[in-house]
């Protein structure tokens, strides 16, 4: 197992609809292992020159990094914003069996872990 093949995307949308909606596609598509829906995050950014404030959702994607390209792409796919919050970081450490639960999940080998 290699740690560094560990990956934890992140990506706001609009409403819960979208959230789940981008979550099912991934996980029925073996491109992650776990998608957790965090129902309200505020977001203050400045978009074409004006400070915007939103209420979110932000996904939490647990994968692996050769799926990311494939998240990326079906993220931009689903989601309605025009520059979509698609970003990645590494997962620098976990559990063993965690992990190994996310490199079969992603390989489409059934696993019973939540979370």
């Amino acid at each position: 197992m290699k740690l560094n093949n560990y990956q934890m995307v992140f990506c706001t949308t609009p409403d819960m609809e979208t959230a789940q909606k981008i979550s099912e596609h991934l996980i029925e598509k073996n491109l992650a292992a776990c998608c957790n829906i965090l129902p309200v995050v505020e977001s203050v950014y400045k978009w074409k020159g004006k400070i915007e404030k939103d209420q979110e959702c932000l996904l939490l994607i647990k994968s692996t990094q050769e799926n990311y390209q494939k998240i990326e792409n079906a993220i931009i796919h689903d989601h309605p914003y025009e520059v979509p919050e698609v970003i990645a970081t590494q997962i620098i450490a976990g559990s063993a069996s965690y992990l190994d639960w996310i490199q079969k999940s992603v390989k489409g080998e059934n696993g019973t872990i939540t979370g």
